[in-house]
């Protein structure tokens, strides 16, 4: 896999080919992946990856009532659903599709699931986004803590896929520690590892895409 010291160099020039912009820009990687049956369910990749520099706009929603609530509303909780509301959802597709595609990760109590399997699984199964089950009585203050500093990575049959690794505000050097934590954990679950990895190129939102590998 290539050195830290060469990502680095790649996030700075794109850093610096991107167009001057007035808000911070997403820093997003392309990875291309050769030599592996996609259509294989094996080989797909379904990853929450932990990134060493978390950027501050990932959106997280609470599925529940009564104590995950409170919790929630402690660590601001970017929108909380209750049983009614998971209902209603369901009829109203277009607004069930809108929260699909905004929100990264979903936290539900283990005792909502079918609820929200029943009315909007179909909304959120498909995007990857169906949620991560809470027992009763469980913290989930720290599990939105880390979310706030992860990405999800699922592949489907494809050999290329995209991901946020930051912020144009960010330091280059906590970009590329990003990056490296991305690639070495896919590395880690691809059959033969980096003989999987065809290339990898890194870009702001509006900017050149640099070629990283």
């Amino acid at each position: 896999m290539v050195d830290k010291t060469s990502i680095q160099e790649a996030v700075k020039t794109a850093l610096s080919k991107a167009p001057e912009r007035k808000f911070k820009e997403s820093v997003d990687i392309t990875v291309n992946l050769r030599n592996i049956d996609m259509s294989q369910p094996k080989n797909r990749i379904d990853e929450t990856i932990h990134l060493p520099n978390g950027f501050d706009n990932v959106k997280i929603a609470v599925l529940g009532k009564g104590d995950i609530v409170t919790q929630a509303k402690e660590v601001n909780v970017d929108l909380i659903i209750g049983p009614e509301e998971i209902e209603r959802l369901g009829g109203e597709p277009r607004e069930a599709r809108k929260v699909a595609g905004e929100y990264r990760f979903f936290l539900a109590e283990t005792a909502m699931m079918p609820l929200v399997g029943r009315y909007l699984g179909v909304r959120l199964g498909p995007r990857g986004r169906m949620p991560m089950p809470v027992p009763q009585g469980m913290d989930i203050r720290p599990i939105v803590q880390r979310l706030r500093s992860s990405v999800k990575i699922r592949t489907k049959d494809k050999k290329v896929f995209h991901t946020k690794v930051g912020t144009s505000g960010m330091e280059p050097e906590q970009i590329a520690e990003n990056i490296d934590a991305v690639l070495h954990r896919v590395e880690s679950v691809l059959e033969s590892g980096t003989m999987n990895i065809h290339s990898v190129y890194v870009k702001t939102t509006m900017g050149p895409a640099v070629r990283v590998i």
